[in-house]
């Protein structure tokens, strides 16, 4: 079997960043994307170390650079891995603002479908066929103990039931669809007081990713492997 291929969004620092490393080292041919190229020093950096990996600029929320993107690439795209998202403001009920919440949904949630509109055919005609989104924990209705956080929240909410949608509309091509919470990792998002490193979180995950065929397609894990209620 030739090299398969991955292409990561928000790969530039963090999450991103570790899974771009240990895939590339895992001599798959990845497809690096980010919005700031000349920003990224260190996924740079690494592109400079090893040539497997290919730098693209990309805004997922602006759709004719996902169609543009999506024509430039010739080659089936084996995992389609959204990582990137960000969390707004963190609201309390008075401070509820419509502006960055429609901000928050245009990259976790239509951001995320547009990659998946625009690249499924690639996904569909490669070997391991996954759409992997990184979702959270904090957007399972089961799971909300403490409230707040009302953008992100509702956005990974929404999240989830688009990427139940699509591993069902995608199963007849044979499509598998996992969605992951890495869990509480050191990042910029997240901060220092968190207490997982990023190598952990992507570990974790990428052992997931390896046995999908284990998992229903749509199935919401952590990446411990525990199912995460909806």
């Amino acid at each position: 079997m030739t090299s398969r291929t991955i292409l990561i969004t928000g790969a530039n620092r963090g999450i991103g960043l570790t899974f771009t490393e240990i895939y590339a080292k895992q001599n798959w041919q990845v497809i690096a994307c980010c919005r700031d190229l000349e920003q990224s020093i260190e996924l740079r950096r690494l592109a400079k170390q090893l040539p497997n990996i290919t730098l693209e600029t990309l805004e997922i929320t602006n759709p004719k650079q996902i169609q543009n993107l999506a024509y430039k690439i010739m080659q089936p795209i084996d995992i389609l891995l959204l990582n990137a998202g960000i969390k707004g403001a963190s609201q309390t009920l008075s401070e509820i603002n419509a502006e960055d919440m429609l901000t928050v949904f245009d990259t976790n949630v239509v951001g995320q479908l547009s990659m998946i509109q625009y690249f499924a055919d690639k996904v569909t005609a490669s070997y391991d066929k996954q759409i992997v989104v990184l979702s959270s924990k904090m957007g399972s209705i089961d799971d909300n103990r403490s409230g707040g956080s009302y953008s992100y929240r509702a956005s990974k909410a929404a999240l989830n039931i688009v990427m139940k949608s699509v591993a069902i509309d995608l199963a007849p091509q044979g499509v598998h669809v996992l969605i992951l919470h890495p869990g509480w990792v050191k990042t910029r998002m997240n901060g220092s007081d968190a207490p997982l490193d990023t190598f952990a979180s992507v570990s974790g995950m990428i052992n997931i990713i390896n046995n999908y065929k284990n998992f229903k397609s749509g199935s919401f894990r952590d990446y411990k492997n525990q199912e995460i209620p909806w």
